[in-house]
């Protein structure tokens, strides 16, 4: 999995896997998930997200895997 943060298009994307995407899907206004042809995601897009999450939490990521 990779997060990008593009600060000057304040757009974040995370990509859960590599590959082509067929659909995307506008799930909220400014959040659209990318699919393959087979409904599986391949990564989801956030759109003027500092609005949405605060520029002092943009600076920081952890990630847990729990099974």
């Amino acid at each position: 999995m990779k997060i990008n943060f593009d600060a000057k298009h304040d757009i974040m994307r995370i990509k859960f896997r590599e590959g082509n995407y067929e659909i995307s899907k506008e799930i909220d206004e400014g959040i659209v998930m990318d699919m393959d042809k087979d409904n599986k995601i391949i990564a989801i897009e956030i759109m003027d997200v500092s609005e949405r999450i605060p520029k002092s939490d943009l600076k920081e990521f952890s990630m847990s895997i729990s099974e």
